[in-house]
C-alpha cells in the first residue's frame, strides 16, 4: 500500500484513546481512596503509597523505553500498553479479594496499569510526530487534549455512577472502564504506524546527552510537568478547604473544572497553531500560570483563589505538549529517546513538584497556599528557560557534525 493510501486518521484516534486510558489509570482510584479505606480497612498511609506507586512505576518505564522501545518497536510497546492497562483495571476488582492481603492486591493492580500509562506516556507522542501531517503543533496539542477529556469523563461519570448506583458498585465501573483499552488494542493492531528516526540514524543517546540544549529541554519538561501537576494533584484539597465543601464538591470544582479548561487550552491551540508562534504562546502560558498561581496562594476571597486553580489549567494545557513540539523542532533526530527522556523529565516534575508543596504547607500549619506560592517558581522558570532557547539555534546532526 502507498504511503499515502495510509489512514492516518486511525493512527489518531488510538493515540486519542491511549490517551484516554492514561486518564483513567491516573483518575480513577483516587476517586476510591476512602472506599478502599473502609471496604479493606486500608490505612491512610497505604492509600498515601498508591500514587506513589504509580508515579513512581511510570519513571521506571520512561526510564527504561529510552533504551529499549526503538528495539522492541513502537506497535509492540503501544499495543502492551492497551492490554497491560484493561488487565490492571480488571484485576483491581478480583486481586483485593483474592489474596490475604487487599492492599497487595491494589498495589499489584496499580503496578501493571501504571506500566501501561509509562508506555501510553513514552510511545504515542512520537508515533503522532512520525505521521506525515502538517500541522504538528496543531495535531501534538489536541492529542494531549484527550487526556484532559478523558480526565473529565472519568471524574463526572464516576461521580454520576456513584450517585445513581452506589459507591459499592465500583467494580461494576472499574469493568466499564477497563473496556476502553480493551477495544483500542485492535485499533493499535490494526492502524498505520511510522518511525522516527532511529538513534543509530542520527543522535545516539550518548551524544543527545552532551547537547545542552538537551538539558535545556529536559528542564522546560519538568517545569511544564511541575507546573500542570501541581495545581491538577492539590485542587481539590484545595477546593474543599478554601470553599468548605465536600469531597464530590470539592472534585468536581477542583481538578474537573481544571481539568475542563485545559482541555480547552489545547484544544484551542490545536485549531489556530498554525496562526500563533508556538515559543511566544508558550511564553505568554508561563506568565499566566504564574499569575493564576499567585492569585490561588494569595487572594483574599476563596472564589478569586477557585478561579485561580481554574484559569491555570488554561495556563498549563499547552505546556506539556508544547514541551514536547519544540523539542522536536530543536532535535530533530533525537528519535524515540528523546521522547522517553522527556516523559520522565516530565514525570520527574510531576512527581516531586507536589510532594514538595504537600511538605511545605505541612510546615506552613497545613495551610496550602504557602506551599502553592513556593511552587509558582516553576512557571517562572518555565518562561526563563524558554528565553534562553529562543536564542540558541538547533544542534546540526551529529552525522553532520563530525
Amino acid at each position: 500500500m502507498a504511503p499515502q493510501e495510509k489512514n492516518y486518521n486511525k493512527t489518531l484516534i488510538a493515540c486519542y484513546l491511549g490517551f484516554v486510558t492514561q486518564a483513567i489509570t491516573a483518575n480513577f482510584a483516587p476517586l476510591l481512596f476512602l472506599t478502599f479505606k473502609d471496604i479493606y480497612r486500608v490505612s491512610l498511609e497505604q492509600i498515601a503509597l498508591i500514587p506513589f506507586t504509580f508515579y513512581l512505576t511510570q519513571l521506571f518505564v520512561d526510564l527504561a523505553a529510552t533504551k529499549y522501545a526503538d528495539k522492541i518497536g513502537y506497535r509492540t510497546c503501544v499495543v502492551v500498553s492497551q492490554v497491560i492497562s484493561a488487565l490492571g483495571l480488571a484485576l483491581m476488582i478480583i486481586l483485593p479479594d483474592l489474596l490475604s492481603s487487599p492492599f497487595t492486591g491494589i498495589i499489584i493492580s496499580v503496578v501493571l496499569y501504571a506500566v501501561g500509562s509509562g508506555l501510553i506516556e513514552v510511545l504515542v507522542s512520537p508515533v503522532v510526530e512520525a505521521c506525515p501531517f502538517k500541522n504538528k503543533d496543531g495535531m501534538m496539542s489536541l492529542l494531549h487534549s484527550f487526556y484532559c477529556w478523558g480526565a473529565v469523563a472519568v471524574i463526572l461519570g464516576s461521580t454520576l455512577f456513584f450517585a445513581l448506583f452506589g459507591v459499592e458498585n465500583w467494580k461494576i465501573l472499574a469493568l466499564i472502564w477497563a473496556i476502553i483499552p480493551f477495544i483500542n488494542t485492535f485499533n493499535f493492531l490494526t492502524c498505520p504506524i511510522e518511525r522516527l528516526p532511529e538513534c543509530n540514524e542520527g543522535n545516539s543517546t550518548r551524544k543527545l546527552l552532551r547537547l545542552p540544549l538537551f538539558w535545556l529541554l529536559v528542564l522546560l519538561m519538568i517545569c511544564a510537568g511541575a507546573s500542570e501537576a501541581t495545581m491538577a494533584q492539590w485542587s481539590s484539597a484545595f477546593t474543599e478547604s478554601a470553599l468548605g465543601v465536600s469531597k464530590a464538591v470539592g472534585d468536581l470544582a477542583g481538578p474537573c473544572l481544571f481539568a475542563a479548561f485545559m482541555g480547552i487550552s489545547r484544544l484551542l491551540y490545536g485549531k489556530m497553531s498554525e496562526r500563533l508562534d508556538l515559543v511566544k504562546t508558550m511564553f505568554l502560558s508561563g506568565v499566566l500560570c504564574a499569575i493564576c498561581y499567585f492569585v490561588a496562594s494569595l487572594a483574599p476571597l476563596p472564589l478569586i483563589a477557585l478561579a485561580g486553580c481554574a484559569f491555570c489549567g488554561l495556563a498549563v494545557g499547552i505546556m506539556w505538549p508544547g514541551s514536547l513540539s519544540i523539542s522536536a523542532q530543536k532535535c530533530p533526530l533525537g528519535g524515540t529517546a528523546l521522547f522517553a527522556f522527556l516523559a520522565l523529565a516530565g514525570d520527574l516534575g510531576a512527581t516531586l513538584s507536589p510532594t514538595m508543596v504537600g511538605y511545605i504547607s505541612e510546615m506552613a500549619n497545613g495551610d496550602l497556599k504557602a506551599g502553592l506560592l513556593v511552587a509558582s517558581a516553576f512557571p517562572i522558570l518555565l518562561v526563563l528557560i524558554l528565553l534562553r532557547i529562543k536564542r540558541v539555534k538547533s544542534p546540526a546532526p551529529v552525522a553532520e557534525r563530525q
